[in-house]
C-alpha cells in the first residue's frame, strides 16, 4: 500500500508534463508532514484530537518514511498537532524525494533527465491484499463529484488537500465552487484529519498575519 505522501505526490503531479501543480512551497511541505502524521495515526502509533497530538506506541513501523518522526515524538516533550506539523515540515524535502524514489523503485513513475520531470508508468497501484486500486486522482474526483461513501483514507487526502490549498490548483474554478459542499461534507467525517487541518490552518494565519504585520 502507498503511503499518503506518496499519494499526496501522486495527486499533486500533473499528466500532461510530470511536473507539480504550481501550489507554495510551505502547501507542499506542510502536505508532506501531514501525510506523515496520518500514516503513524493509521499505524496507530499517534492519536490526535482538535488540540493535542498523543503517542501510543513507540515501536517502530519499520518504514523510514515515517519512523524518524517517531522517534522524534517518542523522544520529545509532549506537544501539540500544530508543533509536530511543522517540526515535521522541516523534513519535507528530504521525505518527498524518498517518496518519489520508491515511486520510481514501485515502477508507478519514471524519473526523466530533468530531475524535475516525471512520467507515470502504471496508472493502476497495488494495495494489501493484492487487487488494484485506482489511481488516487481518479478515487478523489469520484468522492467529490458523487454520493459515494469515501474510503477513511480517501477521508484523510481531501483533509489534507483542502488545508494545504491543493484542490485551488487541481480543480477549475467552476469545479471547485461545484466540489466545495462535498469536501466540507465529506471533511466533518475525520477526526484526525479535522485536527491535522486545523492546524495546518492556523499556520496559515499566523504566517500571513507576520507578513502582513512586516509590511506596515
Amino acid at each position: 500500500m502507498l503511503r499518503f505522501v506518496e499519494e499526496i505526490i501522486l495527486l499533486l503531479l500533473r499528466d500532461d508534463d510530470g511536473r507539480f501543480v504550481h501550489v507554495p512551497s510551505w502547501s507542499l511541505d506542510y502536505a508532506v508532514a501531514g501525510g506523515v502524521l496520518m500514516d503513524l495515526a493509521m499505524e496507530y502509533r499517534i492519536d490526535t484530537d482538535l488540540e493535542n497530538l498523543m503517542l501510543l506506541d513507540a515501536t517502530p513501523v519499520g518504514d523510514s518514511l515515517l519512523d524518524p518522526t517517531l522517534a522524534e515524538i517518542q523522544a520529545g516533550e509532549p506537544n501539540n498537532t500544530r508543533y509536530w506539523v511543522e517540526h515535521t515540515a522541516e523534513r519535507a524535502y528530504t521525505i518527498r524525494e524518498e517518496a518519489l524514489s520508491r515511486l520510481v523503485a514501485h515502477g508507478i513513475l519514471e524519473r526523466q533527465e530533468d530531475r524535475f520531470m516525471w512520467v507515470f508508468r502504471s496508472r493502476r497501484y497495488p494495495i494489501v491484499d493484492g487487487k488494484a486500486e485506482r489511481e488516487v486522482k481518479l478515487r478523489i474526483m469520484g468522492v467529490l463529484f458523487s454520493d459515494e461513501i469515501p474510503d477513511p483514507r480517501d477521508v484523510m487526502i481531501i483533509c489534507l488537500a483542502d488545508a494545504c490549498g491543493i484542490f485551488k490548483e487541481m480543480l477549475t474554478r467552476r469545479e471547485l465552487e461545484r466540489a466545495s459542499e462535498r469536501i466540507a461534507q465529506v471533511r466533518r467525517l475525520d477526526l484526525i484529519g479535522q485536527a491535522i487541518s486545523r492546524a495546518i490552518n492556523d499556520i496559515e494565519v499566523s504566517v500571513a498575519a507576520s507578513v502582513q504585520g512586516h509590511m506596515y
